[in-house]
């Protein structure tokens, strides 16, 4: 039996914003204490902290800006503004976050686990409820919308695109955890985040 789709109400959105973005800025604290990568525009702008040593949070909110007018295009304005808001949030939390947890020991492993997994959890959220952290979520979200490939499966292959030029930055060790923790975060995305699956609609 096939049960109709349920809206959600704007205060479960603004929830999911809020939950998706915290799981979100744990994981990517982990991965940059543990010195790994993560795919999509994150990775774009953790591999650009690493280089430079500029911060994570205003790198990652300036590698967004040419994405919203695809998602202004073709997700609409609903979407696209809960994306600007959760790029904002992440980009402002993850400026704070190395001042509000501190980790004095962190196994690369572990890192590369929890970290994939907190991520992953925290753009399933976003995605459940339209909304994403911009760049490439935009594009795998589209793709999935058109029916053309789903959204995890776009952003795995993005990913790993990313992790052959992380090895020309980080040491391979680094590079092999960092796609560990792909696989896992794009795993989560890509079994849970399925519309035959989940009815929920914003």
């Amino acid at each position: 039996m096939e049960y109709p789709a349920l809206h959600h109400r704007p205060w479960e959105d603004a929830l999911a914003v809020m939950l998706g973005v915290g799981l979100t800025a744990l994981g990517i604290e982990l991965y940059s204490d543990a010195q790994l990568l993560i795919g999509s525009t994150a990775g774009m702008a953790l591999l650009t902290t690493y280089i430079t040593g500029w911060p994570f949070g205003p790198v990652f909110f300036v590698i967004n800006l040419p994405f919203y007018w695809l998602a202004l295009r073709r997700m609409g304005w609903a979407f696209t503004l809960k994306t600007f808001i959760a790029i904002s949030l992440l980009s402002w939390l993850s400026w704070w976050m190395p001042k509000l947890l501190v980790v004095e020991h962190l196994n690369p492993l572990y890192g590369a686990l929890i970290g994939g997994s907190l991520i992953g959890l925290g753009i399933l959220a976003l995605f459940r409820h339209r909304g994403s952290l911009g760049g490439i979520n935009i594009l795998a979200l589209y793709l999935q919308d058109r029916k053309l490939f789903r959204a995890g499966h776009v952003q795995l292959t993005i990913d790993i695109a990313l992790m052959v030029v992380a090895f020309f930055v980080l040491p391979p060790d680094k590079v092999v955890l960092s796609v560990v923790g792909a696989v896992i975060l794009n795993l989560i995305v890509a079994v849970n985040h399925r519309p035959d699956r989940y009815r929920g609609e914003s």
